[in-house]
């Protein structure tokens, strides 16, 4: 049974480990929807911008919908229980079981899996870190299956006690454990191949992007947390932008310096490093980890990438992302 979320919270002292949390609304993926998430990121996946191509290669006709768009949403779904958030730490080992088309209706489950005291300090309110399960079902079927964990405030004085496992840092990818993700029965001779990109080579996306219509973002993936929304209920001079959207740029420059991927499969890891704000100057760096042929004409590729906010003459890491994609070989 699920339980309501406070209308003020929730803070870190309401919940519990074990507990789920009443879901936000089911939201249907219209092209509407994708359009202006596409507009806001500019990501460069064929299949979810030629719909021709999308329907020969997947024998479904309406076109694959971004999985960045898809897992924002999921994400956002989740807000609530980090309505009260002081940031988002890290996503763990977030799985897309299958792609997921224009026209699916998402719904998300929201779990807490372990809970932490944060160490008290007096100059800063309480606060603790919440390891959150999160599942989201299109149509029904599990798409998204990962961990998120965020670091809340405490509504008290006291600290709760909570010394769980909140999740460690995971090793290097193994392509292997995610070939049961690729999609099945896609005509992948109409894709184009991967181009060539050695292992262990980095390359910088010359094309620097600007971090615009935060806000925008926030509103299309009903991401609740007041920090995106309001500049007083942060510790900055201005908001903090939602991590999802400088990842979401991530994505966008990775498929400019690859435009051929089929599509993104799972993010291995993804850490926020540092704060993001709206009119932020990013950068990316991507690194091209390991590949693995799956057998039937596709490739899986694990890529590392860094995240650079530029600001006044001087470049912050505020990114560390390990997607997995797949494309023809």
């Amino acid at each position: 049974m699920s339980t309501p979320v406070p209308s003020d919270g929730p803070f870190y002292d309401d919940l519990a480990p074990g507990m789920e949390l009443e879901a936000q609304p089911a939201v249907t993926i219209d092209s509407g929807l994708a359009a202006w998430y596409q507009s806001i990121v500019g990501e460069v996946l064929p299949l979810c911008l030629d719909h021709r191509l999308s329907t020969a290669v997947t024998g479904i006709a309406p076109p694959l919908a971004s999985p960045g768009l898809v897992v924002n949403l999921a994400v956002g779904q989740s807000t609530v229980a980090t309505r009260r958030a002081i940031a988002n730490l890290f996503y763990r080992n977030l799985r897309v079981s299958r792609p997921v088309h224009v026209g699916e209706t998402l719904h998300t489950r929201v779990t807490v899996v372990d809970m932490a005291d944060a160490k008290s300090r007096p100059d800063r309110p309480n606060r603790g870190k919440v390891l959150l399960g999160i599942q989201t079902t299109a149509d029904d079927e599990l798409v998204i299956d990962c961990q998120r964990c965020a670091l809340l405030p405490v509504r008290g004085d006291a600290m709760p006690g909570h010394s769980g496992d909140t999740g460690t840092a995971p090793g290097e990818p193994v392509l292997a454990d995610y070939t049961d993700l690729v999609p099945r029965g896609w005509r992948v001779e109409d894709l184009a191949p991967l181009g060539s990109w050695p292992a262990g080579e980095t390359r910088t996306d010359i094309t620097r992007d600007i971090i615009d219509g935060a806000t925008g973002l926030v509103r299309l993936t009903h991401n609740r947390a007041i920090v995106h929304r309001d500049v007083e209920a942060t510790a900055y001079d201005t908001r903090l932008v939602y991590g999802g959207h400088v990842q979401a740029l991530a994505q966008a420059s990775l498929t400019r310096l690859e435009p051929r991927h089929a599509t993104f499969l799972a993010w291995h890891a993804c850490s926020h490093i540092g704060p993001a704000f709206e009119g932020d100057l990013l950068s990316f760096d991507h690194t091209l980890l390991a590949q693995h042929d799956v057998g039937n004409g596709m490739v899986l590729r694990a890529y590392e990438t860094t995240g650079y906010a530029n600001r006044d003459g001087e470049k912050s890491e505020i990114l560390r992302w390990i997607p997995v994609t797949v494309g023809r070989q």
